[in-house]
């Protein structure tokens, strides 16, 4: 048995449902392939509709003894779940890798990033409080408390199989709430695995369910209008991300939504170059720029841009693509074909728009989804990477010579979830910060998600917040009780 095959092999592929493995309604399943090689690495149980309903039932029976549950108990079980995750980082890395394509030196960095959010909130776990005060007139006591929302319902993508699920389940455990996690089909033994984990360090049945299906929609929808359910959370695409809003209508869910990007990156003449350039690096190829953090529109000011579009191109140029698996590879595939075509795509577009490829700009040829780090200067404003996400390891620049004017076009966008830009005035810092509308703002700095921090955007980025001290907000609702003296 190869190395490859044993670790998949120790991943159960059936439905977790009530505490039980067992399988898809009619035996059915799905296929998980390798983006690298476009092969078969296994199939996973398929979950129908009754499969999804059978999971809502075992998240609501559950619901009451978990609330119930010691805070203490509720912080005990993250706790070992985030060693034992550490502990087991070779077998997710090589399961991420092997069901997304990124390198194994980045999948182990999501192990890294993804655990500690189970560290995170099994600390907050026991610090979820109220308040008790005199009312105004003095004639009453004023006293709240936080208790869990309920059955909650999670979809997360394959981008980051591991730690957009942990980002959820750690926040909801730690608050009272269960749940039943519905994963990408692209990206389905991670979940699996990590509910494994789960029923190690003993959560109790029911808490944790999860969903592998090819039928995303129609599995989703009829537990998104059942009463039931009182919270939804998900992660993808603004145009997904609308319909589920307007389904959870219905029921007034609870939502939060972490939705697309079209993050800005500003070079200012002060900059640090070669720091923007290490920053551009890491807001660009991060997760081979298969995410929503990427940096998308590039604007350098024009007395800087040729050096900082030298150093980066060369940069750029110098990663080595290839199986995510192999020693020494940089940059491994995207997810699909589809993926593939949609980039080539944007490049086309902006090409065919005046641009020029300073470096890479194409498909490479063989096996596996593999398109080779592209850098594209004289992007025009109406090039359609401009408006869209790219999801690829493509950096478009364009030029300003005006904050006021680079501030507006940075804002000209219906995403707000992350801006980037490198200066060393620090009346500036606070300036721009001010300026952006995002929901986050890194500067000089390339990478802002921490899990000690809160994650989400403005607009139509989303709602709500993930991490830090505002994460566990998402899964409380706040009780009122007025006391008569």
């Amino acid at each position: 048995m190869t190395k490859t095959s044993s670790v998949v092999e120790q991943v159960k592929k059936q439905l977790f449902i009530g505490g039980s493995w067992r399988d898809a309604e009619g035996g059915a399943t799905l296929e998980v392939d390798n983006p690298a090689t476009g092969a078969e690495l296994a199939r996973v149980a398929d979950g129908s509709v009754a499969d999804g309903a059978a999971a809502l039932a075992a998240a609501t029976e559950a619901q009451a003894e978990w609330a119930r549950s010691a805070p203490r108990d509720r912080s005990e079980i993250l706790r070992a779940a985030y060693e034992l995750i550490v502990e087991r980082t070779d077998v997710f890395a090589e399961l991420m890798t092997l069901e997304m394509g990124k390198p194994l030196a980045e999948s182990r960095g999501e192990v890294a990033y993804g655990s500690e959010f189970f560290r995170w909130f099994a600390e907050e776990a026991v610090r979820v409080s109220g308040r008790y005060s005199v009312a105004p007139n003095g004639a009453t006591r004023l006293m709240t408390m936080k208790q869990p929302v309920g059955p909650t319902l999670m979809i997360t993508p394959w981008n980051f199989p591991l730690a957009m699920g942990t980002r959820k389940i750690g926040p909801a455990i730690a608050a009272g709430c269960t749940m039943v996690v519905k994963p990408a089909a692209e990206t389905p033994l991670s979940m699996l695995y990590l509910a494994q984990v789960m029923e190690e360090v003993g959560l109790p049945a029911g808490v944790l369910n999860v969903i592998t299906t090819s039928k995303s929609g129609e599995v989703m929808e009829p537990l998104i209008r059942d009463p039931r359910s009182r919270k939804l959370t998900f992660t993808g695409s603004t145009p997904v991300g609308r319909k589920l809003i307007e389904q959870s209508a219905q029921q007034v869910l609870r939502v939060s939504m972490e939705l697309g990007g079209n993050a800005p990156f500003i070079v200012f003449d002060d900059a640090d170059i070669d720091a923007a350039v290490n920053g551009a690096m890491l807001a660009k190829m991060r997760n081979i720029g298969e995410a929503c953090t990427a940096a998308n529109r590039f604007f350098v000011h024009a007395d800087v841009a040729a050096e900082f579009s030298e150093k980066f191109a060369a940069r750029m140029a110098s990663l080595t693509v290839g199986d995510g698996m192999a020693e020494g590879v940089d940059v491994g595939p995207l997810i699909n074909a589809k993926a593939i075509e949609k980039v080539t795509g944007l490049v086309a577009d902006a090409t065919g728009r005046g641009a020029q490829i300073v470096t890479g700009g194409g498909k490479r040829e063989g096996a596996g989804f593999f398109f080779t780090p592209t850098v594209i200067t004289g992007l025009p404003g109406d090039a359609a990477m401009a408006r869209e996400e790219i999801f690829g390891p493509v950096a478009a620049i364009q030029t300003f010579t005006d904050e006021s004017d680079v501030i507006r076009r940075a804002n000209d966008t219906e995403f707000g979830l992350v801006g980037y830009f490198f200066t060393r005035d620090y009346a500036r810092v606070l300036r721009v910060s001010e300026a952006l509308e995002y929901g986050m703002v890194g500067v000089n700095q390339g990478v802002v998600s921490n899990p000690a921090a809160p994650f989400g955007g403005v607009k139509a980025s989303g709602f709500g917040r993930e991490g830090g001290f505002e994460g566990i907000e998402e899964y409380l609702e706040t009780k009122y009780v007025g006391l008569a003296l």
